[in-house]
Parts: C-alpha cells; sequence; structure tokens
C-alpha cells in the first residue's frame, strides 16, 4: 500500500460557464420540406418544428398530452390474464391470442397520440432564404432573407408559450392555423378516410380568425379537448410579434388556464418578445452549466450536444416523459409511428440513458415521476392480468400507464417494470437523496421484487417466470415465448433483487435485506454457451442479426457483468461482442449502432466504441439529427431503408460517448476509461459519477492533466487509476484528506461539498 500526503488549498476554481457554441449548432441554407427535417424546439410540454409547406413556413404545433385514451375493449374480456396466455402457448393455440390482444393495436386507431395543427406564414414574396440556424445555447431559431427578412422563434423554457418574431415581415402579413384532417370532405359533402386520423372519429374542429388573433378548439375522445390560440401585435412599422399556446382539458397535465387567456394575458401583460427571450435564454444557460464535454471528434461531439439540446427540450418537470416521437408528432395527415405511444421495452428506458451522468436531474427525475404518478392504474392492470401483488407496468402505454397492446411479449412483458426499476435505482445511486430512497426508490423496488417473487413458480429448486421472452425475439410469433427463462429476463430479475437488497441495507431494513438475498439465490445463472457468450435463452443461441441486444443487458445498462469484476466476466464480455459481430449486422436499426457504442464502451473498446457512433450519426439521423430508425446512407449498414423517427437512438448516442469518457459502476469511478489513442486532447466538466460525485478531467497530448471531484453527499472515493502509479498532488478544501493506491485503485473518504484535484508531479 502507498500513502500520498497531499497539498492543501483553502481556494477552488468554479466552472460557471457553457461550453456550448455556435459551432454545435444546426446551419442549413433552406428551411426543410418535411416535417421531421424541421428545426425543433420544445419545453417538455409543447413543441414545435419549423420548416417549408406550400411557399409557407411553417411551425408543426405539438402538446405532450395530446392523447386519445379510449380503452382497448378486449382488455376486460375474461381471457385477459397472463395465465390464459399460458394456457394456449402451451396448447399452440397462440393464433387466439394474436386475435384479441395483439391484432386491435392495428385495428384501432385509438389509443393514440394525436398532432395539434400547424402555424403558417406566407413568405413566398420574400425571395431566397440566406440562413437557417438553430442555436442550441438559447434554444432559439432564426431564419433569414436576402431581402432583409428575419423570422425569430422559440418554445418558452418557462411558459406554456411559443414565441415568434419578424423583422421585415412579408407583405401582406398572415397567419394562418391549419388544423389536423380529423374529417375529410369530398366533393358531393360526404365523409373520407383518407388517412389516419380520420378513423378516430372526431367533429372537425374550426380555427375562429380575428384582427390580429386565431382560436381553435377540437374535441377529442370522451371529455377530452384541446384549444390553440395565437395571437400577434404590430411593434413598429418594421416588426411583427407574437405567442401562441396549447392547452387541454380532462388530462392529468391538463393547466388551470386556457390557452387563449395564457396568450392574451401575455399581449394585455405587454411582455415582449426580447424580455421573454431574456428569461428563457437564462434557463437554457443554467441548463448548459451543468455539463460539457470537448473531444477531437467534432462529428460526435456535434452529436453530444445536439442530443443533449433534444433532451432538455423534451424531458421536463410538469411534463410526461419522453415517448416516440415526444413533443414532435408527425405533421403529415397520419397518426404517428407505432401510435407515438411510451415503449417501455427500449425507448422510454434509452431515452434516459444519459440524464443521470450528464447531470441533469431534474430532467431525468420526469421518467421516475411519471412512473409513481401512473401507480394506481398500473397496479390495476397487474392485479387484472397477472392476477398477483406486487407492481408491474405495461410495456407499451398510454399517458396514463394504460396498456395498449401489440406483440404481447413485450407489450405485456412481466419484467417492464423491472427495467423501470433501474431508474429508480440509479436516481439514488447518482444523487443519494435519502428522502427520496425512503418514499419513492426502495418502495417502488419492493413491489416490483414481490411481484415477481408471487409470480414465479418454482422448476425443481430454482425459481423461473411461467413464460418468458426477449425483446423482439421472435416478434409476436408463438416462437418468441419460451418455458426455459431468457437473459433478458433473468438480467432484469437478478438487478432488481440486487438492487433491492441494496437499497434495503442502506435504509436499515435488515430483513428486507436478508430476505431480498435469500431469495435471489433461488433464480438461475445467467445461460451461457460453450464459449462463455451470453444466450438469449438456453435453448437459442445469438446466431442471427438482430436489432434489439437484449440478451446482452447483463453487460450494458446493468452491469452485472464488468470486466473489472475479474477474468470471468472478462472472457464473458468479449466472447458475446463477438457473437454479435459475427451474426453480422444486416438486421441492426439505428438504436442498435447506439446500444454497440455503450457496449463497446464498457468493454473498453474506445476506438470500436466511436466507429459505432459515428456509424450512427452518419446513418441513421437527417440533417437536424432526428434519429430515424434505419439506414438513411444506403452504404450497407442495415437491410431496412424505411423512415420512421424516434428518440431512443439519439439519446443511447449520448450515453455512449459519456460512457467513453466517464464510468462509475460498483462504486469504481474510472476516467477515460474507453477512449481512442487518436484521442489525444479531451475534457470533461460535470459529468456525474455514483455516489453523486460531480467530475471533470482534462487530458492535453494524450496525458491526464488533472481530475477534479465535488463529492454532493460525501464518503469513499474510489477511483480506477489513470496514473499508473505515478506520484500525485492532491488539492483539498477544508481538512488535509489522505490517498491510498492499491490495485491499482486511488481510495480516499471525501467530505461533503470538498473539492478535490488530483494531479500528477511533473
Amino acid at each position: 500500500m502507498k500513502k500520498h500526503f497531499l497539498v492543501i488549498f483553502q481556494f477552488i476554481v468554479i466552472y460557471s460557464f457553457s461550453q456550448v457554441t455556435t459551432r454545435h449548432d444546426l446551419h442549413f441554407s433552406s428551411l426543410a420540406g418535411s416535417w421531421d427535417d424541421g428545426i425543433p424546439l420544445g419545453n417538455g410540454m409543447l413543441g414545435a418544428l419549423i420548416w417549408e409547406k406550400d411557399s409557407n413556413l411553417r411551425i408543426s404545433l405539438d402538446r405532450a398530452d395530446l392523447w386519445d385514451l379510449r380503452p382497448v375493449k378486449e382488455f376486460d374480456l375474461p381471457q385477459f390474464s397472463f395465465s390464459w396466455v399460458k394456457e394456449q402457448v402451451d396448447n399452440k393455440t397462440y393464433d387466439t391470442v394474436q386475435k384479441l390482444f395483439d391484432l386491435p393495436y392495428d385495428r384501432d386507431p385509438a389509443p393514440t397520440k394525436i398532432p395539434a395543427g400547424a402555424l403558417e406564414f406566407q413568405i413566398g414574396t420574400l425571395g431566397p432564404i440566406k440562413s437557417v440556424h438553430l442555436y442550441l445555447e438559447e434554444a432559439l431559431c432564426e431564419v433569414r432573407w436576402k431581402s432583409g427578412a428575419r423570422f425569430l422563434a422559440f418554445v418558452d423554457a418557462n411558459q406554456t408559450l411559443g414565441w415568434f418574431s419578424w423583422e421585415n415581415p412579408p407583405v401582406p402579413f398572415t397567419a394562418v392555423f391549419d388544423p389536423p384532417r380529423f374529417t375529410e370532405i369530398n366533393e358531393q359533402g360526404d365523409k373520407m378516410q383518407k388517412n389516419g386520423l380520420t378513423r378516430l372519429g372526431y367533429i372537425q374542429g374550426k380555427p375562429e380568425y380575428n384582427t390580429n388573433s386565431i382560436y381553435y378548439i377540437q374535441k377529442g375522445w370522451g371529455d377530452f379537448v384541446y384549444e390553440v390560440s395565437v395571437i400577434w401585435r404590430k411593434v413598429d412599422e418594421r416588426s411583427i410579434e407574437g405567442c401562441w399556446s396549447i392547452t387541454t382539458r380532462s388530462t392529468p397535465y391538463s393547466p388551470d388556464k386556457s390557452a387563449w387567456t395564457l396568450t392574451h394575458d401575455a399581449v394585455a401583460d405587454k411582455i415582449s418578445f426580447s424580455e421573454a427571450l431574456k428569461d428563457h435564454t437564462q434557463w437554457w444557460h443554467n441548463f448548459w452549466s451543468k455539463s460539457d464535454l470537448h473531444i477531437p471528434d467534432t462529428l460526435l461531439e456535434n452529436q453530444w450536444y445536439r442530443e443533449i439540446y433534444k433532451f432538455g427540450s423534451s424531458s421536463r418537470k410538469g411534463a410526461p416523459p419522453v415517448s416516440l416521437q415526444a413533443i414532435w408528432t408527425a405533421d403529415n395527415g397520419s397518426l404517428p409511428p407505432w401510435k407515438g405511444d411510451f415503449h417501455n421495452d427500449l425507448n422510454t428506458e434509452l431515452s434516459y440513458w444519459p440524464g443521470y451522468s450528464s447531470n441533469h436531474l431534474e430532467e431525468s427525475a420526469v421518467f421516475t415521476d411519471w412512473i409513481e404518478k401512473n401507480q394506481k392504474n398500473t397496479s390495476e392492470y397487474t392485479t387484472t392480468y397477472f392476477q398477483c401483488p406486487g407492481l408491474n407496468f405495461p410495456g407499451v402505454s398510454t399517458l396514463t400507464g394504460e396498456p395498449i397492446g401489440g406483440w404481447i411479449q413485450y407489450a405485456l412483458s412481466p419484467t417492464t417494470s423491472a427495467w423501470l426499476a433501474q431508474y429508480f435505482y440509479e436516481e439514488w445511486e447518482f444523487f443519494h437523496d435519502t428522502a427520496f430512497l425512503r418514499t419513492a426508490g426502495y418502495p417502488y423496488l419492493h413491489n416490483v421484487a414481490v411481484f415477481l417473487d408471487n409470480l414465479s413458480i418454482k422448476e425443481g429448486k430454482e425459481k423461473k417466470l411461467p413464460l418468458s421472452s426477449s425483446p423482439e425475439m421472435g416478434d409476436n410469433s408463438l416462437n418468441a415465448w419460451h418455458t426455459s427463462m431468457t437473459n433478458f429476463d433473468l438480467a432484469l430479475i437478478r438487478s432488481v433483487y440486487l438492487e433491492a437488497h441494496q437499497m434495503a441495507k442502506v435504509l436499515g431494513k435488515k430483513n428486507d435485506a436478508w430476505y431480498w438475498k435469500w431469495d435471489l439465490s433461488g433464480w438461475p445463472d445467467l445461460i451461457l454457451d460453450k464459449d462463455n457468450s451470453l444466450m438469449i435463452a438456453r435453448d437459442l443461441p445469438y446466431t442471427f442479426s438482430h436489432r434489439h441486444f437484449s440478451h446482452l443487458m447483463a453487460i450494458f445498462p446493468l452491469g452485472l457483468i464488468d470486466k473489472l469484476n475479474g477474468r470471468k466476466d472478462r472472457e464473458i464480455i468479449s466472447s458475446s461482442l463477438h457473437s454479435l459481430e459475427k451474426a453480422g449486422i444486416s438486421a441492426w436499426c439505428g438504436y442498435s449502432y447506439a446500444w454497440l457504442g455503450n457496449l463497446y464502451a464498457r468493454a473498453g473498446r474506445g476506438e470500436d466504441a466511436a466507429t459505432a457512433l459515428r456509424t450512427f450519426a452518419t446513418c441513421f439521423c437527417l440533417p437536424n439529427s432526428f434519429h430515424v430508425n434505419t439506414d438513411q446512407s444506403k452504404t450497407g449498414v442495415s437491410d431496412f431503408a424505411y423512415r420512421p423517427f424516434t428518440l431512443e437512438g439519439n439519446f443511447a448516442c449520448a450515453s455512449g460517448i459519456q460512457e467513453m469518457l466517464l464510468q462509475s459502476q460498483d462504486d469504481i469511478i474510472r476516467v477515460f476509461p474507453a477512449v481512442p489513442d487518436s484521442w489525444k486532447n479531451i475534457s470533461f466538466h460535470n459529468l456525474r459519477a455514483r455516489g453523486a460525485f460531480l467530475i471533470s478531467a482534462t487530458k492535453k497530448e494524450g496525458k491526464i492533466e488533472e481530475i477534479r471531484i465535488f463529492p454532493e453527499a460525501g464518503g469513499k472515493l474510489i477511483i480506477q487509476d489513470p496514473f499508473r502509479g505515478k506520484r500525485l498532488r492532491l488539492s483539498v478544501t477544508g481538512s488535509a484528506s489522505e490517498i491510498r493506491i492499491r490495485s491499482g485503485l486511488l481510495e480516499m473518504r471525501t467530505v461533503k461539498g470538498q473539492e478535490v484535484i488530483i494531479k500528477p508531479f511533473r
């Protein structure tokens, strides 16, 4: 054991600036010609996409709780039970299950997310466009014309309002609201069912126009109503500015004030565009100050800032979490892809991978808040479908947590809540909020563990689920069900019991801690083939290309298998990744490459991680950075070539970049654990590690210059020694500290709020 006594400093350097710059922005020479290429703006509740349609500048408007929540009628049948499904699987009469629970998802237009409509300005008289710019730092869109006209827009970070401003506006100036076509009328006056939205059966609303305002109200299913209000004013001869809002009635997120009141109050209070922008910019300044990074790969650095921008735009306190398209619902006259719902068999989970490590607690906690908010509905679903106590969440759900259906192996999976439980555990791990642990974190994991305990059956000495599956292996066929356990389900179950055990220990619940550890011992170990590669299930090795790496959950994101655990784990990781590579890339989609980047990072393979993430950013993203699932480059990196936009790949990419720079599983912090050798100059500021440590680090010319640690909670700090045994100089605020080096680990005790700076002696 070596001891290094430290130099003490009584000051610290405070970082208070953001590293996001104009080089990370989106720059174009023209407006996009389709909605999913548009400039994205949002505040978690309201969203906007700015593009051009038919010589109009079009702002596609959206609100997160625009939902048709009509129930699925088959879910009231007595057959709606896990035990009935198992009978059909055992009897090989699975077509009966598909007809009742899979087909309604495609047959029925709802439940579904719905669009709000669009605001349009006629721009044909303005001439050629000079530039289109999204300023990430201010979350502000600017369009300039060569004629001198200028358009600015943002979605207010602090209010349920969107703002726009015109300098040298088009003449004559007109604003038009284009509502969704819920009813199409032909020349004879008969209703036509040309697109998906007409299937909802709504009575079409009609915009009301006044001199300087537009008002639209649309009744949906049941008591649901939404309204859109737009108002503008002439500031002087050369400028016009205005605002818009969307509000709902009869949703859990419906506000007290209507859209009409919000917009007209803004005008009555004489709130100017510039005043609103100032407060809005301050919010984003605070957001960007939470963390930043610099890497020499400009493609990946730009992608990271754009992903974090979308994260801050789409996940916000008081709003629902990120769904498939979040607040950027399709503006193409149809229902959104996969109904814009909450896919909890991968999509919502991947969307929240980067949140904690990037030090955005408030935006990350939106996910756990939503899960908690819907526990009444999910408890009823658990009791009805699984007929046992505890808690499970639908794998595909509505805004309010009710099941929608679809491929029920995943849409009604018994381990959905086990994956969601990881976010309660990580919220505790990354922030060490004991009140959260006591009131939300542990109660949730306790209820999930109780559910799994009661649902399980015994086979010999081992426990198992009555039926097991692995998303999305086998799609919705009978072969997708396994009577033995899959590694996907096993990894999640083992993770829940381990995490419940650890949380119970921290809370001093000794009996609970003992019980969860004992219960874990009854479940089988993860399933390996003869080469120590993780299998899909005992009778199904990974020998074919597939988009969903569900069998590798134990490596990432769960971290049950980790290279620091020893030779056996390193062999499993290496062999499993080799099997993945050997099976080929033909059936991969965008999120596959983003997930692969995280897997390679955990394996310490920096070059491969960077390559996978570059492939994602280059081949699976539109110019506005939206992830569109399939290969847009036609370079052979996937056999899929269609174009549905979803967000999970974007956020998984950001996570992969962060995993290359900082890892902290098993209470061991690893700085620069998976960076390519060519990345000589790197820095990051305030990425967050488990244990509530904020970490900043700098590498110049391939050598680490310093590591800064700010312990928000204090306690034992363990860092894998990145200085390779060199003598260290430690600077701390407060009392003297001592660092010990053993087995390649730096260990020291920290005090809450006491910054620690580690540098090598030169």
